[in-house]
């Protein structure tokens, strides 16, 4: 941990860190223990090796039975990341295919080194994406150019996914773990639960109507003006000093 960050490596590096199960269960407790850890107020996802995440591991899915991949699968994963309260950002390093781009957009902010590549691939493989890949790509970048991705399964650049609104940021492959650490530190030095208060009201805007979007954003000024670290924040920008985070 770095500074109220702490930074999840994926570390399978001879399977381009393909995501299996022994993973997800990591992933999960490690969410799950941050979470509930004040000292940690953002957290950094990157690969080992020359991957983030080439996707799910075909030879442990394809050994699973259907009723093990229904009931339980990656799915704990995807929904203990869509509930997680504190932000997460995405340093993706390599490539970032299948899984591996899905694991990505269930983050909030996604940087990339400038030799990634990105994409979703499972049209080779017979399947279709099982984590988002339909829906969050096609709600970011559009439906035709989601259509096309899908469809071919090609991986594109990451200037291309930047081009397109999926990555915040490409930086030189050598800065990219100092720049995600950086803007996660940005983020820590701000009000914990304002933070947390406006990731979920951003969240809301892709999944809700714009009334209904508005309806929690203004819902969630009120609980942040009423808050201790509201009141704190504004008399430190009346008394022309730094707040102290409750």
């Amino acid at each position: 941990m770095v500074e109220q960050v702490a930074v999840f490596r994926l570390n399978r590096p001879h399977k381009l860190n393909a995501i299996n199960m022994e993973m997800v269960d990591e992933l999960v407790a490690a969410f799950t223990e941050v979470e509930s850890n004040p000292s940690v107020r953002v957290v950094v996802v990157t690969g080992n090796g020359r991957a983030f995440s080439a996707g799910a591991d075909v030879g442990e899915m394809s050994s699973m039975r259907l009723e093990d991949v229904v009931r339980r699968g990656h799915a704990p994963l995807w929904e203990r990341m869509r509930t997680f309260r504190k932000p997460i950002i995405a340093a993706v390093n390599g490539v970032a295919a299948g899984g591996g781009l899905e694991l990505a957009m269930a983050c909030d902010i996604i940087l990339a080194a400038e030799s990634s590549l990105m994409g979703q691939p499972e049209i080779n493989l017979g399947l279709i994406p099982g984590a988002g890949g339909t829906q969050r790509l096609t709600r970011t970048i559009g439906k035709y150019k989601a259509m096309e991705l899908v469809l071919t399964g090609k991986l594109i650049s990451a200037r291309e996914m930047e081009r397109l609104g999926l990555v915040t940021k490409v930086v030189p492959d050598s800065w990219l773990m100092d720049e995600a650490l950086r803007i996660a530190k940005e983020i820590a030095s701000r009000s914990p639960f304002a933070v947390e208060l406006a990731k979920e009201a951003v969240n809301r805007a892709m999944e809700t109507t714009l009334s209904q979007g508005l309806e929690l954003e203004r819902k969630n000024f009120y609980v942040a003006l009423a808050s201790d670290d509201g009141k704190e924040g504004m008399r430190a920008f009346l008394e022309k000093r730094r707040p102290k985070w409750t």
